[in-house]
């Protein structure tokens, strides 16, 4: 694609400036007309399991391609949920019932998971800001979920206009609703459309929801280079392994 892939965008600051506000909206908005149409728009429902900017491609007028269908599966469109023998997805953007089957059946609710951290990793949020104060040991998360609920800036790049902060705003609610622990409560692709399109004063914060203790939360940390593999022994542990794709 003559302008490769999402990542080359948002984790390199000299080509981050090429991509304005509105811009990065609209190559949101169409990565979950994308999601939404394998997950509902085709006679068999495809399971993606590997949404991150990596796998975003862009075209001569930065229109987003989805790719690398190497993890998907496909399923019945009558199908609630689907079985795995092990987990797919990048470390970083994999939803946490793939980790930990306890916390719910995966379905497609697993690539809402990962297009809420594509968000995340869209609005660039500054990480860097929770080092700098009594909160460092919040999972960033919880972190912005903080900052929104008291009204205050949550470290958005680059913001200086009104639309701009609402659009930035709107992505970080979105963001929140898409990551939540529980995949029952996480919006279907059709509903996070509504919501990105929708007015922005009509959003509603999500719960603050439950996370794992820190050595767990820090395992969600963004490393593109990984995926993991979930498998299960002869006693019925859990194993992860990890599967550099380097």
């Amino acid at each position: 694609m003559p302008n490769d892939s999402l990542d080359k965008y948002i984790f390199n600051r000299e080509k981050a400036s090429s991509l304005n506000w509105d811009m990065k909206f609209k190559i949101a908005v169409e990565v979950v007309r994308g999601i939404e149409y394998l997950h509902h728009g085709c006679d068999i429902q495809i399971l993606h399991f590997d949404i991150k900017p990596h796998n975003i491609l862009l075209d001569d007028k930065f229109v987003p391609k989805i790719s690398d269908f190497g993890l998907a599966k496909l399923c019945s469109t009558n199908k609630e949920t689907v079985t795995l023998t092990a987990a797919r997805g990048t470390i970083g953007y994999v939803a946490p019932e793939l980790i930990n089957r306890s916390i719910g059946a995966v379905s497609y609710k697993a690539d809402v998971y990962s297009f809420g951290m594509l968000l995340i990793e869209i609005l660039n949020l500054n990480k860097d800001l929770t080092r700098s104060n009594d909160e460092s040991s919040k999972y960033f998360p919880n972190w912005i979920y903080d900052h929104l609920n008291h009204g205050r800036d949550i470290g958005i790049e680059n913001v200086d206009e009104y639309d701009d902060r609402n659009i930035g705003r709107k992505m970080t609610i979105v963001a929140l609703w898409c990551i939540q622990m529980n995949p029952d409560n996480r919006p279907s692709m059709n509903n996070v459309l509504e919501m990105l399109e929708g007015d922005v004063e009509h959003l509603q914060i999500p719960n603050y929801p439950m996370y794992t203790a820190r050595n767990e939360e820090e395992n969600w940390a963004t490393d593109s280079n990984a995926s993991i593999s979930l498998l299960h022994d002869d006693n019925g542990s859990n194993i992860i392994e990890i599967i550099s794709d380097a």
